[in-house]
């Protein structure tokens, strides 16, 4: 899966806004497959919902149809014509420009009968075809003629792709998606600069002293170069890996050759290989090379107190360089372990514990003759940690269910907690045996592991610091010959 686009809710014509940006190669068959599905609840398991249609081709056959705009009949169900799927693709400019924008309306046609409108504004981009695409569409302010939209900021590529001369559409709305007004490029009687006046094409045609339908004004405009990953590590920003492995119980006996952390003088250990794959790139970006390696889940001694977290190695704070293993094999030596806290399945508290560790959240329990019984536990995420500095990539080793992972991967929906929603998504979330099932190059397994649960942390960054207005630093000048 390479992504989804939004959901647009009670329509058979759905005009997607969301964009995809793939890498195209002239010499290479790169196949695509789009499964088109009708949503019946916010859970991202697509099992949950009904399977609509399926289209298939290939980015040549995009790029290469007139005006890169192939329609493709859906085959989803054999034999049964089931609508039509409409691709468009343009080569990516090379403009990192951003605009930022805040349009506001005024005096607009009333259009509820027991209320006044509830209005939103669609943006549409030209094509080098003449052409339009959606690229925009504003959020509904409810019950009003006269609408402030929140200002919004959208990549000029996807505005213009880069061409400041192409022109674009506008159109205002009423949320139930019927009778839009086109916002005219001429303005009608007294206009300011950046007002434009709304026309209904319907009223115009109908009466012949009809002037517009409102106003709709640019409050603001602005034009800003794009930060990039690249900009902030170039200008010093670290990126400093801590390593934190699951010393629980339903691990298995590490003695023992069927247990996760069995140490084999032969071949690497499902958790060792996952921490090489990651560690091997993370390195590259942090000067000191040293990781904070950590363990929970285990009664450490001397007073055998139960800890989710302790180091795993002799010393109070122990780093491992460029490898965690031999931190791994401390942890095993000192550490007794305890019951899992998140196997999915139905179990007793151990005994001393009447709620799971502090900082993790009891998701359904059950008491049942004076014993707490719990079904699924979540650890310490929530929108709190969405405002730290920080990613979080979690690598499920072995073979129990992990729903409660990959719901707090917030891909496609945001983690939240007592009705507060995480403000971005910091959660990456891989389960391990997807890339060891099936046998061949574990080099390249590794490679893939490696490639997909660090594919979001450039953006997670970015997105932390533009969140808080953190602009990269100037590039240190080389010292020294060239």
């Amino acid at each position: 899966q390479f992504g989804r686009t939004e959901v647009i809710d009670n329509t058979l014509n759905p005009d997607f806004v969301r964009k995809f940006i793939l890498d195209y190669f002239f010499e290479e068959k790169q196949n695509l497959r789009f499964d088109l599905y009708d949503v019946d609840s916010k859970s991202p398991d697509l099992s949950k919902h009904d399977f609509l249609d399926q289209a298939f081709c290939t980015l040549g056959e995009i790029v290469g149809s007139a005006g890169s705009r192939p329609e493709k009949a859906s085959e989803g169900v054999p034999g049964k014509k089931c609508g039509t799927i409409i691709l468009l693709a343009e080569e990516l400019g090379n403009c990192r420009d951003v605009a930022t924008l805040q349009f506001c309306a005024n005096k607009l046609d009333k259009k509820d009968f027991f209320g006044k409108s509830d209005p939103f504004m669609v943006f549409y981009r030209s094509n080098e075809d003449g052409t339009f695409t959606i690229c925009h569409k504003t959020e509904v302010v409810r019950n009003t003629l006269n609408p402030v939209w929140q200002a919004f900021a959208i990549p000029v590529r996807a505005l213009c792709n880069g061409d400041y001369d192409r022109g674009e559409e506008e159109e205002e709305e009423e949320e139930d998606g019927k009778r839009p007004t086109e916002v005219s490029k001429q303005p009608a009687g007294e206009q300011h600069q950046g007002q434009d006046a709304v026309v209904n094409p319907k009223k115009k045609m109908k009466k012949k002293k009809y002037l517009h339908s409102g106003t709709v004004t640019l409050l603001s405009f602005a034009v800003e170069s794009d930060c990039t990953f690249l900009d902030y590590i170039k200008g010093g920003t670290q990126i400093n890996f801590t390593v934190a492995i699951d010393f629980t119980a339903s691990n298995g006996n590490p003695s023992q050759s069927t247990s996760l952390h069995y140490m084999s003088p032969y071949q690497l250990n499902a958790y060792t290989m996952a921490l090489r794959a990651v560690g091997e790139i993370i390195q590259d970006y942090d000067s000191d090379k040293m990781f904070p390696a950590l363990g929970f889940g285990a009664k450490i001694p001397p007073d055998g107190h139960v800890s989710h977290e302790f180091p795993l190695g002799r010393e109070s704070f122990h780093r491992v360089h460029g490898d965690v293993a031999p931190g791994t094999r401390d942890g095993q030596r000192t550490g007794k372990l305890i019951a899992p806290w998140g196997a999915g399945r139905r179990r007793r508290l151990p005994k001393g514990y009447l709620e799971p560790p502090p900082g993790w959240v009891l998701r359904r329990g059950i008491e049942q003759g004076g014993s707490r019984r719990w079904i699924r536990c979540l650890p310490p995420l929530s929108p709190q940690a969405a405002k730290l500095p920080m990613s979080i990539i979690i690598v499920g080793v072995g073979q129990a269910e992990f729903d409660a992972m990959v719901e707090l991967d917030g891909d496609d929906v945001r983690i939240s907690s007592r009705g507060k929603v995480a403000e971005r998504d910091i959660v990456q979330f891989v389960p391990f045996r997807d890339y060891m099932m099936h046998a061949g190059n574990q080099v390249l397994s590794m490679a893939r592991l490696a490639k997909d649960v660090l594919a979001e942390i450039p953006e997670q960054l970015v997105s932390y610091m533009k969140g808080r207005g953190i602009k990269p630093q100037a590039a240190p000048e080389a010292s020294g010959p060239p």
